[in-house]
């Protein structure tokens, strides 16, 4: 598959050296042309460096790797390049205080589909700091980190689970693109308890098994706990 990349930040850096590695081919865009060369470097496996525009137009899918507020006016530019391909947005627009900068309005998944309304706008790799992207692969207690991806167009998405998977990930279908505001959300909600509280945002929720509350049999063993 071609992949463009569009930034040189360390979320580029992360998730194109997957892709590579696993055999894609991976031009990396910058405005810095010298950036997008060291970057294109260090990643190596064929990554090639190109400007913004040249990355928009190599890549079958586009990694809009860019800050919240950048990457609306990026792709808007772009937007002729990008109609009909995949374009995935990783970002997560977070503010002071850990703060969601789109609260009441459009997610930032949706303006980049707002400024390139013929591109198929894909949310994913948004609720994880770079360097867990960078492990390889990032699996915990045995378990591969799972990547929920959120868009409306099928295609787009059967590329983008590929490519989950190419980063040693396991997709999960999040709905459609009406659903990346909580994607965002839940990055703003993790960040803060990470950052701000030191907490550990995998104790929140009951495994899969009890999501609905104990079975019978535990419910059994509840209530005669509680009544010795």
């Amino acid at each position: 598959m071609r992949i463009g990349v569009l930034g040189t930040g360390n979320m580029a850096d992360a998730l194109a050296t997957h892709w590579a590695r696993a055999g894609h081919d991976v031009a990396i865009g910058g405005r810095d042309v010298t950036k997008a060369e060291r970057l294109a470097a260090r990643i190596g496996d064929g990554a090639q460096p190109a400007g913004l525009d040249a990355a928009a137009e190599f890549g079958e899918v586009v990694l809009a790797a860019l800050p919240f507020g950048a990457g609306a006016e990026v792709v808007r530019e772009l937007r002729a390049a990008l109609a009909g391909k995949a374009l995935i947005d990783c970002s997560n627009p977070i503010g002071p205080g850990f703060r969601l900068l789109t609260l009441g309005g459009s997610s930032a998944a949706e303006q980049l589909a707002a400024a390139a309304p013929g591109a198929q706008v894909v949310k994913a790799f948004n609720l994880c700091h770079e360097d867990v992207w960078r492990m390889a692969p990032p699996v915990f207690d045995g378990r591969p980190l799972a990547v929920p991806v959120c868009g409306d167009d099928e295609a787009a998405l059967a590329q983008v689970r590929a490519l989950v998977r190419d980063a040693g990930c396991r997709p999960v279908a999040g709905g459609g693109l009406d659903r990346a505001g909580l994607l965002e959300a839940t990055a703003a909600l993790f960040i803060g308890l990470w950052v701000g509280e030191g907490a550990d945002v995998q104790a929140i929720a009951p495994p899969l098994a009890y999501a609905t509350g104990p079975g019978p049999q535990e419910s059994g063993r509840s209530a005669v706990g509680s009544s010795t």
